[in-house]
C-alpha cells in the first residue's frame, strides 16, 4: 500500500512554515532538514520510503519552498533565526523526541536544535551535513567566508555568481557519475524560487552569517562527547563543497559513527536513492531499537 505524503502548513511566530508529513503519528519521528538552495522537494522519494516505519517530517526553512518569506526588515535570516522557526515548529507539532536528517544548511540547524535540548534528538544522519574544518572544500568556502569577514562588491561578486541557474544546476549534477539520473526539474524549481524578488538579499545575508556555524563547532563536538549519540554519515564522495573528510571526522568525537561514502555529489539522493534509505533504515531500526 502507498503511504500518503500530506502537504500541510503552521503558523510559528506569525509565520507560514509549510512541511511535508507522513506516516504513522504514533511512530519514532524523523525530521528531515533540507540545504541551500533547495527545499522539502529533495526529500519528495524519501519521505514514502521511510514512512512505513517513521513519522516523517519536512520543512521547509523560511525563504525556501513554500514557507513565508519576510522581508530583511521582517526577520534576522540567521542560522540562529532558522533554527528557532523549526524549533518552534516542532513544538507546535507535538515533537518531544525525534532523529534527524541534516543535508548542507540542515546541518547548523540541526546542530543547534540539539543543543537546545540534546536529550531530544535520538539519532542523526548527515548526508554531506558538515560538523568539521575538515569538511571544507576549496576555493568555495574561502569566497563564502571572505565575504562573512569582509562584505562588500568584491567578495560579494562570487556570491551572487553562486546564486544563478548555472551554479544551482552544477550542485546536482557535479560529482554523479551518470548526470541522465539527476532530473532538471530541480533546478528549475530552486531556481524559480531563487528568483523571488528580494529573495537574493536573503542569501546574501545567510552566506554572511555562515561563520557563526563555524563558531558552534566546539560545543557541537563537545555535544557528541557528551551525547554519544548515535550518527549515520552517508556522504556523495564527489561532492566539491563538503568533501569526504567531513564525514571521516565524526569519528573523531564519535568513535561508533557509520560512514558510507557513495559515488556521487552534493545532492546524493538523486542518483542513490535506494542505497541511501536503505542505510537509514538498517541505521534506524538498530539505533533506535
Amino acid at each position: 500500500m502507498e503511504l500518503a505524503v500530506h502537504y500541510r502548513t503552521a503558523i510559528v511566530d506569525g509565520l507560514e512554515v509549510f512541511y511535508r508529513e507522513a506516516g504513522d503519528p504514533a511512530a519514532p519521528v524523523v525530521v528531515l532538514l533540507h540545504g541551500f538552495p533547495t527545499s522539502s522537494h529533495m526529500f519528495r522519494e524519501l519521505i514514502p520510503a521511510l514512512a512505513d516505519r517513521y513519522h516523517v517530517i519536512a520543512p521547509d526553512h523560511i525563504a525556501f519552498g513554500q514557507s513565508a518569506m519576510p522581508s530583511l526588515r521582517d526577520f534576522p535570516y540567521t542560522f540562529d533565526a532558522l533554527a528557532d522557526v523549526t524549533a518552534g515548529l516542532l513544538q507546535e507539532l507535538g515533537v518531544d523526541r525525534f532523529a534527524m536528517y541534516v543535508q548542507d544548511y540542515g546541518a547548523p540547524i540541526g546542530w543547534r536544535l540539539a543543543l537546545q535540548d540534546p536529550g531530544r534528538v535520538t539519532a542523526i544522519v548527515s548526508q554531506n551535513g558538515n560538523a568539521y574544518e575538515e569538511g571544507f572544500a576549496e576555493p568555495f568556502w574561502e569566497s563564502v567566508f571572505a565575504y562573512g569577514k569582509n562584505p562588500g562588491p568584491d567578495t560579494e561578486a562570487p556570491m551572487r555568481a553562486a546564486l544563478t541557474l548555472e551554479s544551482t544546476r552544477r550542485q546536482y549534477v557535479n560529482g554523479v557519475p551518470d548526470p541522465s539520473l539527476v532530473s532538471p526539474d530541480n533546478w528549475v524549481h530552486d531556481q524559480a524560487l531563487l528568483d523571488r524578488p528580494g529573495n537574493d538579499e536573503i542569501q546574501l545575508k545567510l552566506f554572511r552569517d555562515y561563520l557563526t556555524n563555524v563558531d558552534l563547532y566546539p560545543r557541537v563536538h563537545q555535544y557528541f562527547r557528551d551525547s554519544r549519540v548515535p550518527l549515520l554519515a552517508v556522504w556523495g564522495a564527489n561532492d566539491e563543497i563538503f568533501v569526504p573528510a567531513g564525514a571521516e571526522a565524526f569519528r573523531q568525537d564519535l568513535p561508533d559513527a557509520e560512514i558510507h561514502l557513495l559515488d556521487s555529489g552534493h545532492f546524493a539522493l538523486e542518483s542513490h536513492l535506494r542505497p541511501i534509505a536503505q542505510h537509514i533504515r538498517d541505521f534506524l531500526h538498530r539505533a533506535l531499537a
